[in-house]
Formats: C-alpha cells, sequence, structure tokens
C-alpha cells in the first residue's frame, strides 16, 4: 500500500466519529495530567493555607481563602482544561474521603441526644426550597429545568443533588454547569457569611452547627462554617448535611416518577447511592468507641488527622471554586439565580428562627 494512500485512510478515531459514536474517540487522560490536576489543586490550598496566617484572612479561614483563589484564577486565567480530570478527582471524591474522615470528630452521644429529629428539619427544608425556587422562577418567568436544579441543589446537597437530577429531568449539559456553578458561588458566599456571623449571633455551637448543616447547599459549606463552632458544632452540622443527602435518593425516584407520570422521563436513569455517608458513620463509631479507647493514641495522631482532613477538604474546595465561571451566570441565569438567592436568604433566616 502507497504511502499517499495510507495516510488518507481514515484513523480508529475519525472512523468512530464517522459512525456518529464520537464518545468512542475519546481517549483515557494521561496520567501525569490526571495528577497535575490534583497536584494544582493542592498547590491552591497551599496558597490558601498561607493567605489563611495573614492577619484579617486568619478569621475567614483556609477553607474559604483557597476557594476564593480558585474562583479568581477561574475568572482570570480561565480554566485549565488539559488537567480538569484531576481537578474534577478533588472537587469530588477528595471530598467524600474528607467526610469519611470527618466521621472520626463526630462524637456518637452527641447524635443520639441531638441528632435523630434533624431528619424532620431536613425533610422540610428540601420541599421548601424546591417549591418555593420554583415558585419565584415561575413568577420571574425563567428557565424551569435550570431553577427546579437550583432548588434541589440548594435543598440537598448542592452540586451533587444537580448531577443526580440532571439525567432524570433530562436537564441540558450547559445548564447542568451553570447550576453548579451557581451553587458553588452562592453556597461559598453564605458560608462566609456565616463565618463572619458566628461570633455575633446568639447560638450555642450545636445550635449554630445545626443551623449551618440545615440551610447551607454543599457538604463542604457546611463544613467551611460550621468549623468555627468547634469539633461537636462542626459534627451535628455535618450530621444534618448528610441526612440532606441520604434524602436525595427518595428525592430522586419522586422524581423519576414524576417524569413519568408526564411522560417526560428516562427509563434508564439511575441514582447513585451516597456510600460516603457509610464511611462517615463507621468512621464516628471506629472514633466514638474504639480509638482513643480500645486503641490509645496521642493528642499530636489526633491533631495530625484533623489538619490532614481539613487540608484534604480544602484541595475539595479548589476544585469547586475552579467550576464558577462568572461570565455564564452572567449571560443566561441571571433569573434562576435571583429565584435562588431569594429562595437561599429565606431558608436561613426561617432555619435560623427555628433552631
Amino acid at each position: 500500500m502507497s504511502t499517499q494512500l495510507k495516510n488518507s485512510m481514515p484513523t480508529d478515531d475519525e472512523a468512530a466519529l464517522a459512525k456518529g459514536r464520537p464518545g468512542a474517540a475519546k481517549k483515557a487522560p494521561a496520567a501525569w495530567l490526571w495528577l497535575a490536576g490534583v497536584g494544582f489543586t493542592f498547590i491552591v490550598a497551599l496558597l490558601g493555607y498561607g493567605l489563611a496566617q495573614v492577619p484579617g484572612f486568619d478569621r475567614v479561614g483556609q477553607l474559604a481563602c483557597a476557594i476564593l483563589i480558585a474562583v479568581a484564577y477561574r475568572q482570570i486565567w480561565g480554566y485549565p482544561e488539559a488537567i480538569r480530570p484531576g481537578i474534577q478527582f478533588s472537587a469530588k471524591r477528595l471530598l467524600r474521603l474528607a467526610i469519611i474522615l470527618y466521621g472520626l470528630k463526630l462524637n456518637i452521644d452527641v447524635v443520639m441526644s441531638d441528632g435523630l429529629g434533624l431528619l424532620v428539619y431536613d425533610a422540610g427544608v428540601i420541599a421548601f426550597s424546591i417549591f418555593l425556587t420554583l415558585l419565584i422562577a415561575k413568577w420571574l418567568k425563567a428557565d424551569t429545568s435550570l431553577s427546579l436544579m437550583l432548588g434541589v441543589g440548594t435543598g440537598v446537597c448542592g452540586a451533587a443533588a444537580i448531577a443526580a437530577v440532571s439525567p432524570i429531568i433530562k436537564a441540558k449539559d450547559e445548564d447542568t454547569a451553570i447550576g453548579v456553578g451557581i451553587i458553588a458561588l452562592v453556597g461559598t458566599i453564605f458560608a462566609i457569611t456565616y463565618t463572619i456571623l458566628r461570633p455575633i449571633l446568639p447560638l450555642s455551637p450545636i445550635e449554630y452547627g445545626t443551623w449551618s448543616g440545615v440551610s447551607l447547599h454543599e457538604i463542604a459549606h457546611v463544613a467551611l462554617a460550621a468549623a468555627p463552632a468547634g469539633q461537636d458544632g462542626l459534627a451535628i452540622g455535618l450530621l444534618a448535611k448528610l441526612g440532606r443527602v441520604l434524602l436525595l435518593v427518595p428525592l430522586c425516584f419522586i422524581l423519576m416518577y414524576w417524569m413519568k407520570r408526564t411522560g417526560k422521563a428516562d427509563g434508564n436513569a439511575k441514582i447513585e447511592f451516597p456510600w460516603f455517608l457509610i464511611g462517615f458513620i463507621a468512621m464516628s463509631v471506629f472514633g466514638s468507641y474504639v480509638l482513643g479507647k480500645q486503641i490509645p493514641v496521642s493528642y499530636g495522631f489526633s491533631s495530625g488527622i484533623a489538619s490532614l482532613t481539613t487540608f484534604v477538604l480544602t484541595m475539595a474546595m479548589v476544585g469547586l471554586g475552579l467550576n464558577v465561571n462568572l461570565r455564564d451566570l452572567r449571560t443566561k441565569a441571571s433569573r434562576p439565580l435571583i429565584a435562588m438567592a431569594i429562595t437561599s436568604v429565606l431558608l436561613s433566616v426561617l432555619t435560623f428562627v427555628l433552631v
């Protein structure tokens, strides 16, 4: 076969595209690019840690400092597309790892006395967030699909909830991405506001943690806001938030049933169970009844685990911040953003009064 003829033949990737299978042409990212993405979030997390040592910024904390740096980087220099897989790994997988490790800080006695009734709050928060967001969106004539995703994200668990419901309601990929960006932006603003208000609020650590857990958007946002309340406050906040995550599963089944009733459902839509919830509970049991009792540990070891957990969570916050695109918010999502912001404010006020 001549060289000219051989060069004119389509490659395997080109053949796949010609057959209408663009996904078949995609190659798995090189391992070093994945490592570069994770390393990028590591570097920004270090910068956030350093910034948090500066007077003034120390009141905000390394989590908020890191995500603010990430958001600023995204707007000024753009998203580092080549290392996206590693960044997404930090935003999703490392977040779940950090939450599992946070289970070591959970005091089971606190859960038994204060946590069992949180599911009632959680169910009310989800219903309130979805219905109010849709009601305001209808009044503003905003996009229904995007508004529904934002309502679910506000009521349940932010980006993870949006990702779970988007295939069920047949949302466009770009709308899903915009919804995730809005949740990350608004949730970050609220979490930072909570940390600033914490010293002047007439709430005990448990009450403040509960308020954060039942009202904020992402798990990482709850961790950021509840951290100043101490270990018990943070643990109860995460517990309240994880209850909302658990309720994502029945909510998805309800949405699937509703979509089928309206003739719009995707019968193959799947629901991913939040397995990290099991890990969180297992680690809390281990930390409460084994570590420090059956297995003696030093204060330095416990402090080191706590620092590692916080830094892993900081890397996840960086990945989250790099998903925020302010340009998309201005051009496409202003009305759904307004509906979701109003709902978030009213949710914070209502849960503050109830707590």
